[in-house]
């Protein structure tokens, strides 16, 4: 069933749960569902949510948990693993960046310090890597090859 804006969206599956839904996908054409009803037609949403969600959720003891709630999920997980934006705009089908940063904003929120520590983590690699022993024990001046001219 294509999404309410009927345009095709790639939704990343991590690597542990594409193994365990090989068997599941075992001799079906990729055309196939993979969730139908019982009769094998598609799920409809209102059936679904009633018969099989809710009646999950509340076994689970989670409370008001949606559907809908999951895709907020992925989209924090996916940015907490270090999606860029447009990325998780993609995988939500988001017509811009705009809407994902305005949906997904609070995810965001505390941030700021993973931000600063990366910043930190960058310059001291970056420093690091400037610094080098010179290859024999002869100084060389930083001044001055700097400029390209002897002093």
């Amino acid at each position: 069933m294509p999404p309410k804006t009927h345009k095709a969206r790639d939704v990343p599956v991590p690597r542990f749960l594409a193994e365990q839904l090989v068997p599941h996908v075992a001799g079906r054409s990729p055309d196939d569902l993979f969730f139908t009803s019982p009769t094998g037609e598609p799920l409809r949403i209102g059936n679904w949510r009633r018969r099989v969600w809710d009646r999950a959720v509340m076994d689970a003891g989670l409370g008001r948990l949606t559907p809908h709630d999951l895709r907020h999920t992925a989209a924090s997980l996916a940015i907490a693993s270090g999606a860029s934006v447009k990325h998780v705009q993609r995988m939500l089908g988001h017509k811009d960046a705009a809407m994902t940063l305005n949906v997904c904003a609070s995810l965001f929120e505390d941030d700021l310090d993973a931000v600063s520590d990366r910043l930190d983590d960058a310059i001291q690699k970056a420093a690091a890597a400037s610094v080098r022993p010179a290859a024999s024990s002869e100084v060389i001046g930083l001044a001055s090859s700097s400029r390209g001219k002897d002093r």
